[in-house]
């Protein structure tokens, strides 16, 4: 998605979204969770420069963030991946991570919605606060 990527990518998740909020007349409880996870334009907006901001990066190529960290040990960076599990379990909602030695890579996206949802803010600030006391 080289270019206008970026536009394409936007234009089908609006498309996902409008076709869910169809499906979600129908009382489809799946439907209607996803949707209460969606961002609007301007919350998007702005939690995309905060999270920016404390160095998450949008991907070019999937409606989701990233974010990379380097830790001292490989001992510190399992206990706060030990720590994110047990949030991610409590929100029932998982990262996709890699781990070699003191490093850490993640990426955040809600599949059941197509893309970046307040789950994955939640998630992501949480990760930021993890990060910040090991």
């Amino acid at each position: 998605m080289a270019g206008g990527g970026a536009a394409l990518r936007r234009a089908l998740l609006g498309a996902r979204r409008a076709a869910g909020l169809r499906g979600a007349a129908g009382g489809s409880r799946a439907a209607m969770s996803s949707q209460s996870h969606w961002l609007t334009t301007e919350e998007r907006s702005q939690v995309l420069l905060d999270l920016k901001a404390s160095g998450w990066a949008e991907l070019g190529e999937r409606d989701a963030i990233y974010k990379e960290f380097n830790f001292k040990s490989f001992n510190q960076a399992f206990g706060f991946m030990t720590r994110v599990a047990l949030q991610a379990e409590k929100m029932n909602h998982h990262p996709e991570w890699f781990n070699v030695y003191s490093k850490v890579q993640i990426t955040l996206i809600s599949h059941d919605c197509g893309g970046l949802t307040k789950r994955d803010v939640k998630l992501a600030q949480f990760i930021d606060k993890a990060a910040a006391s090991v």
